[in-house]
């Protein structure tokens, strides 16, 4: 058996040392199966058969090594400087926020929070490019198959932003943000909810903790409905 068959994690989707365990392998270079409980009866069963009482447990070499603990004490690893690092939507809460506070200054409330939201999320991924790219790729479908793509995103999210704030240019910023929010939410759809991944949302950054699930497909489908309707009844 290979190295990718015999290192195993089983985990539910939403437990946080699940994560950690992931995150420590990821760093490690070491080849893994990551296996997600569908349901708890799954879970149930599994612990049942191992006869352990928590989840996730972590296998290397078919050998059962435990839980996240466990891992990290076998690679000699401090377990409290390790657990700093959890989920989290203030990235997005605070991108939204501030849009929504500058788009309450002007004329046109719907079009100015579109604008700015956009400008401000393509702000972020374009700090550091080649991070939002890495992590991007973990899930967008056309980014996996057109590498460039995933550097070209961005600029595209800062067009449709631009083109919300400059109403001459509303039939660009139309199909820009249609495409662009139709082609993102499928790939997060399958991502999170047939795939069932784990996995960060690239939205505002590469670096950032902001799990990839609602938040990530509801940004998507607004992008869409905007661009659908400017096209519908503006253009």
């Amino acid at each position: 058996m290979n190295q990718q068959q015999s290192n195993e994690i089983f985990r539910r989707s939403d437990c946080p040392w699940g994560k950690k365990a992931v995150k420590l392998l990821q760093e490690r270079d070491i080849e893994f199966q990551d296996h997600i409980f569908t349901s708890t009866a799954d879970e149930n069963a599994f612990k049942a058969k191992w006869n352990v009482e928590t989840t996730p447990q972590i296998f290397l070499n078919s050998e059962r090594i435990g839980g996240y603990t466990e891992l990290a004490d076998y690679y000699d690893i401090d377990t409290d400087d390790s657990d700093s690092e959890e989920t989290s939507y203030i990235p997005v809460i605070a991108v939204f926020g501030i849009a929504l506070l500058m788009a309450l200054s002007t004329e046109s409330i719907m079009y100015s929070f579109m604008g700015y939201a956009l400008c401000l999320l393509a702000c972020l991924k374009l700090m550091d490019l080649n991070s939002f790219v890495t992590g991007f790729k973990k899930y967008d479908l056309i980014t996996q198959r057109i590498p460039v793509y995933g550097k070209v995103y961005p600029f595209a999210e800062l067009i449709a932003g631009l083109g919300f704030l400059t109403p001459q240019y509303l039939h660009i910023t139309g199909w820009v943000s249609l495409f662009v929010g139709i082609a993102g939410g499928i790939s997060v759809f399958k991502a999170v909810y047939i795939d069932k991944t784990d996995l960060n949302c690239a939205c505002v950054g590469g670096n950032s903790n902001v799990p990839l699930g609602i938040v990530s497909f509801s940004e998507n489908a607004m992008m869409a409905i905007m661009g659908a309707w400017v096209l519908l009844f503006v253009v």
